[in-house]
């Protein structure tokens, strides 16, 4: 099977390559650790863990790395003495791995799943455990950490309506990946039962909530002064503020129309358009010219940018890892992928805030979440572009329907916090539990590995 696996691998590696090389390429930076997608790294990195007991830790992308940031603030004071080393995928992930974790954590790009890459990434870190935020399975690295005796746990796991049935076709090459997890930490019972039916161990599966709910702590050093950032714009104090957050193709065309039409019944509308992918800004910046909205990029802001008040429309965000930002300052605020997309992005955020929240009926990927929202009447959910701006209407135009929906949505974060406790006891209690166990000999030359436990050197 791993051989099968592995040539298919490389054939559809060398044919989709010139793609993502040309995603890496548009989001830019992508030089920066190239090399380290093929498991090698600078003499520096491997200074930095040489002789100690390495935590690997995986968040794909920048969704994962807000919980992964919460999940090591939980960790870190358990075990003092460990080494934390995160891995991401993408560059938008790297850039927020680097604003939000300290420089004793060592962050690196994951390996592509050849098996000699991940055989040197996995003989260079030489981790005695290895955590993957939410599922992402890929047989070559599993494999490989299971032959040197790694435990590994899979923490947040939800499978989206897109992957479940995947994982089920390719039962044959995924069930034995799936047994071999650790401890595995699922958001809810259905997920639960889905990762049990893929081949998950029952005494593996814990259910502990979803991370999202505790990712949403906003005590952080603000980064961004937005009110700043709108005065410069010359938008008026108290003006309201409709915010699209990660919007995906066609929704910011929707939101710009929207937002033509009701300005005419709210003059003092601001409009914030935050694209899921920063890299479509240029294109999402021609459709509103084309409807003759006035707007402004978000990194063309400095500290001398000054605008009179009523000549700019919108903010068009194209930086990362600012959203939160631009949702504290929303008047309401619309989720994106939800109308013309598939999966939904994630509504804990405005919650978490007391935003009154206003999403379309794709919301798959959040559907527990969503259904406790709508619930405990914390969110409105509509069905098209035509219930979108009628649902916005009204929330504009009511005060204390935004703030009962905002009231509504926060007490729904406060009731689903303590995941991020539960999933540090299971892995603690599995590490600590005898499940860690030690295979030195597989290893290149080094010190031997000893288990993991709370104040260990």
């Amino acid at each position: 099977m791993q051989v099968l696996y592995n040539i298919v691998f490389v054939i559809f590696f060398i044919l989709s390559s010139p793609y993502y090389f040309f995603r890496m390429w548009r989001r830019g930076n992508w030089q920066t650790g190239f090399a380290q997608r093929f498991g090698r790294y600078n003499s520096k990195f491997k200074q930095a863990i040489t002789n100690r007991h390495i935590l690997w830790m995986h968040a794909v992308s920048v969704g994962e790395v807000n919980v992964c940031t919460q999940l090591i603030r939980a960790l870190e004071p358990r075990l003092p003495n460990l080494k934390i080393v995160v891995s991401t995928t993408t560059t938008t992930g790297m850039g927020e791995l680097q604003r939000k974790l300290p420089n004793h954590i060592s962050k690196i790009y994951y390996p592509i799943d050849w098996r000699g890459c991940v055989s040197r990434a996995l003989n260079t870190v030489r981790p005695e455990a290895i955590v993957l935020i939410e599922a992402e399975i890929w047989p070559n690295f599993l494999w490989k950490a299971r032959q040197l005796g790694i435990p590994v746990f899979l923490v947040n796991a939800r499978l989206s309506d897109r992957s479940y049935p995947r994982y089920l076709l390719f039962g044959f090459l995924f069930r034995k990946l799936f047994a071999s997890f650790t401890g595995v930490g699922a958001q809810n019972e259905a997920d639960a039962a889905r990762l049990l039916r893929l081949g998950c161990r029952p005494e593996a599966i814990q259910i502990v909530g979803s991370l999202k709910y505790d990712a949403a702590k906003l005590e952080e050093r603000r980064l961004v002064d937005v009110p700043e950032m709108f005065r410069k714009l010359g938008v008026p104090p108290g003006a309201r503020v409709l915010v699209g957050g990660s919007t995906h193709a066609g929704e910011e065309l929707l939101l710009a129309q929207c937002y033509l039409r009701l300005r005419a019944r709210f003059p003092d509308l601001f409009l914030v358009l935050v694209p899921r992918h920063f890299e479509r800004s240029r294109e999402v910046g021609r459709e509103l010219e084309s409807l003759g909205i006035r707007y402004v990029f978000r990194n063309e802001i400095s500290l001398s940018t000054q605008h009179a008040r009523g000549t700019v429309d919108c903010l068009l965000v194209n930086t990362t890892g600012e959203l939160k930002y631009f949702y504290e300052q929303a008047t309401v605020i619309f989720i994106g992928k939800s109308l013309l997309a598939h999966g939904g992005q994630n509504p804990i955020e405005p919650g978490a805030l007391a935003k009154p929240m206003v999403f379309g009926p794709n919301m798959q990927n959040f559907r527990e979440i969503v259904a406790s929202f709508l619930a405990r009447q914390g969110a409105v959910q509509v069905q098209d572009a035509t219930q979108l701006e009628a649902a916005i209407a009204e929330l504009l135009s009511d005060e204390e329907r935004r703030r009962q929906l905002g009231q509504n949505a926060l007490q729904v974060v406060r009731e689903n916090l303590g995941a991020i406790d539960r999933t540090v006891e299971m892995i603690l209690k599995h590490l600590e539990g005898g499940a860690l166990y030690v295979a030195p000999r597989r290893f290149a030359a080094g010190p031997a590995r000893g288990a993991l436990r709370e104040g260990r050197a």
